[in-house]
Protein backbone atom coordinates (compact mmCIF):
# COMPACT_ATOMS: atom_id res chain seq x y z
CA UNK A 1 0.00 0.00 0.00
CA UNK A 2 1.32 3.30 -0.94
CA UNK A 3 1.65 6.20 1.72
CA UNK A 4 2.26 9.88 0.75
CA UNK A 5 3.50 12.67 2.93
CA UNK A 6 3.24 16.13 1.43
CA UNK A 7 5.35 19.10 1.97
CA UNK A 8 6.42 22.57 1.57
CA UNK A 9 3.49 24.27 1.80
CA UNK A 10 3.08 27.97 3.20
CA UNK A 11 2.60 31.37 3.39
CA UNK A 12 3.53 33.24 0.18
CA UNK A 13 2.93 36.70 -1.46
CA UNK A 14 1.09 36.86 -4.72
CA UNK A 15 3.99 36.12 -7.45
CA UNK A 16 5.91 33.98 -5.06
CA UNK A 17 6.81 30.82 -5.82
CA UNK A 18 6.31 27.96 -3.49
CA UNK A 19 7.83 23.91 -4.46
CA UNK A 20 5.64 21.04 -2.92
CA UNK A 21 7.09 17.65 -2.67
CA UNK A 22 5.15 14.17 -1.77
CA UNK A 23 6.67 11.31 -0.25
CA UNK A 24 5.63 8.00 -1.23
CA UNK A 25 6.50 4.72 0.71
CA UNK A 26 5.04 1.45 0.85
CA UNK A 27 5.13 0.18 -2.96
CA UNK A 28 6.79 0.38 -5.90
CA UNK A 29 6.98 3.93 -6.42
CA UNK A 30 6.92 3.85 -10.20
CA UNK A 31 3.75 2.01 -10.59
CA UNK A 32 1.75 4.47 -10.32
CA UNK A 33 1.09 7.40 -12.18
CA UNK A 34 0.43 10.42 -9.58
CA UNK A 35 -1.52 13.85 -9.64
CA UNK A 36 -1.43 16.92 -7.06
CA UNK A 37 -5.50 18.06 -6.57
CA UNK A 38 -6.34 20.98 -4.35
CA UNK A 39 -8.94 21.77 -2.14
CA UNK A 40 -10.64 24.98 -1.69
CA UNK A 41 -13.94 26.12 0.15
CA UNK A 42 -16.07 26.27 -3.03
CA UNK A 43 -14.60 22.91 -4.20
CA UNK A 44 -13.47 19.56 -2.49
CA UNK A 45 -10.83 18.02 -4.81
CA UNK A 46 -10.05 20.11 -7.58
CA UNK A 47 -7.96 18.91 -10.22
CA UNK A 48 -4.33 20.18 -10.30
CA UNK A 49 -1.66 18.45 -12.43
CA UNK A 50 -0.89 15.30 -12.95
CA UNK A 51 1.89 13.09 -14.21
CA UNK A 52 2.71 9.22 -15.76
CA UNK A 53 4.22 6.83 -14.62
CA UNK A 54 7.86 7.67 -15.96
CA UNK A 55 7.16 10.95 -15.98
CA UNK A 56 6.84 11.41 -20.27
CA UNK A 57 3.55 12.83 -20.13
CA UNK A 58 1.84 15.96 -17.84
CA UNK A 59 -1.26 17.36 -17.16
CA UNK A 60 -2.26 20.71 -16.05
CA UNK A 61 -5.48 22.74 -14.96
CA UNK A 62 -5.76 25.12 -17.78
CA UNK A 63 -5.41 27.90 -15.27
CA UNK A 64 -2.22 27.23 -14.10
CA UNK A 65 -0.57 26.24 -17.28
CA UNK A 66 3.09 27.85 -17.81
CA UNK A 67 3.03 28.17 -13.79
CA UNK A 68 3.17 25.14 -12.57
CA UNK A 69 5.47 22.33 -13.18
CA UNK A 70 4.75 18.63 -11.88
CA UNK A 71 7.68 16.29 -12.40
CA UNK A 72 9.19 12.86 -10.28
CA UNK A 73 11.99 11.00 -9.37
CA UNK A 74 11.50 7.04 -9.45
CA UNK A 75 14.90 7.09 -7.80
CA UNK A 76 13.51 9.18 -5.10
CA UNK A 77 9.97 8.04 -4.83
CA UNK A 78 9.23 11.53 -4.87
CA UNK A 79 6.81 13.96 -7.04
CA UNK A 80 7.33 17.67 -7.14
CA UNK A 81 4.97 20.64 -7.90
CA UNK A 82 6.70 23.84 -8.75
CA UNK A 83 4.35 26.80 -8.27
CA UNK A 84 5.50 29.78 -10.00
CA UNK A 85 3.64 33.65 -10.23
CA UNK A 86 1.33 32.36 -7.68
CA UNK A 87 -1.86 33.93 -7.80
CA UNK A 88 -4.50 34.34 -4.59
CA UNK A 89 -6.98 31.97 -6.27
CA UNK A 90 -4.66 29.26 -6.05
CA UNK A 91 -4.92 29.27 -1.97
CA UNK A 92 -6.36 25.85 -0.90
CA UNK A 93 -4.95 22.30 0.98
CA UNK A 94 -2.69 20.91 -1.56
CA UNK A 95 -3.02 16.78 -1.92
CA UNK A 96 -1.18 14.71 -3.95
CA UNK A 97 -3.07 11.61 -5.00
CA UNK A 98 -1.52 8.12 -6.32
CA UNK A 99 -3.32 5.62 -9.04
CA UNK A 100 -1.77 2.07 -9.55
CA UNK A 101 -1.82 2.20 -13.40
CA UNK A 102 0.80 4.03 -15.87
CA UNK A 103 -1.11 6.91 -16.69
CA UNK A 104 -3.14 8.93 -14.60
CA UNK A 105 -7.11 8.80 -14.50
CA UNK A 106 -9.33 11.98 -15.31
CA UNK A 107 -11.02 11.85 -12.23
CA UNK A 108 -10.40 12.34 -8.42
CA UNK A 109 -12.25 9.24 -7.29
CA UNK A 110 -10.57 6.70 -9.72
CA UNK A 111 -7.04 7.20 -7.60
CA UNK A 112 -6.26 4.52 -5.05
CA UNK A 113 -4.22 6.71 -2.23
CA UNK A 114 -3.94 9.96 -0.95
CA UNK A 115 -1.63 12.15 1.16
CA UNK A 116 -2.60 14.46 3.75
CA UNK A 117 -2.33 17.82 2.55
CA UNK A 118 -0.39 20.68 2.94
CA UNK A 119 -1.40 24.30 3.01
CA UNK A 120 -0.92 26.83 0.58
CA UNK A 121 -1.56 30.28 0.96
CA UNK A 122 -0.94 33.44 -1.23
CA UNK A 123 -1.68 36.53 0.34
CA UNK A 124 -0.29 39.90 0.64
Amino acid sequence: QEQMVESGGGLVQPGGSLRLSCAASGGTFDDYSMGWYRRTPGEERAFVAAISWNGDSTYYKDSVKGRFTISRDNDKNTMYLQMNNLKTEDTGIYFCAAKERLQPPNLWYEYDFWGQGTQVTVSS
